[in-house]
């Protein structure tokens, strides 16, 4: 049988955070329960740039079309290989990270990620098969997100994102008032994204492999 194929996605411009040592937790307990995984980290490797053309946000139609940047082909090669994603980011500005919207416009393009059908309002969900974790830190307290942000970072990634293109999201998890956490709460944390990388390694079915865009 085939292993589960994960990746890590660490949506942060800051490197050595909190988030990277989450998705360090979750990965290395993911591989050491037979998970290949992977890992895009945008501190160190960002897309570059917001799409600033409309071939930017599709997959090439025409040779008319700019084909995708190797970077953005790159990384839609690595959501294209994967079983299962697991997204790490801080809430900031009751949102998530600019860093990790580039990377969501530039990768989750029309033709790979969806696509629209030709008369209709429906669209077909071209990442079907596929799940997700979702792990946001923030230093709001839970009931602040809940009642004055309405958990709009989560919202948007899993309802007009994930779960658009077809990805179900299996667990979400919100880490709260991260500034006046303890060492032992934050160590505390870790021990449990390790916990959530073994349960997904276990639990994640393989997919048929169809490769929709060349690595």
């Amino acid at each position: 049988m085939n292993a589960p194929r994960i990746l890590v996605v660490i949506g942060t411009p800051l490197g050595g955070s909190l988030n990277h040592a989450l998705a360090r937790a979750y990965a290395e307990a993911a591989r050491a329960g037979g998970a290949e995984v992977r890992v895009i980290d945008l501190a160190a490797d960002p897309v570059p740039g917001h799409p600033s053309r409309r071939d930017e946000v599709r997959l090439p139609r025409t040779e008319s079309d700019a084909p995708l940047t190797p970077e953005v082909a790159a990384s839609c090669a690595d959501v294209d290989w994967a079983d299962h994603l697991a997204f790490f980011f801080p809430q900031w500005w009751g949102s998530y990270p600019a860093v990790l919207k580039a990377w969501i416009d530039r990768v989750f393009v029309s033709g790979f990620a969806f696509r629209y059908r030709p008369t209709g309002r429906l669209w077909d969900r071209l990442l079907t098969g596929r799940s997700a974790r979702i792990v946001m830190t923030m230093d709001s307290p839970a009931f602040w997100n809940a009642w004055v942000y309405r958990d709009a970072p989560i919202r948007s990634l899993r309802r007009a994102t994930l779960e658009y293109c077809g990805i179900r999201v299996r667990g979400v998890t919100r880490l709260a008032e991260v500034r006046h956490r303890s060492e032992a709460d934050r160590e505390r944390w870790v021990g449990g994204m390790a916990s959530f990388g073994a349960t997904d390694a276990a639990a994640v079915v393989p997919r048929t492999r169809d490769a929709l865009v060349p690595a």
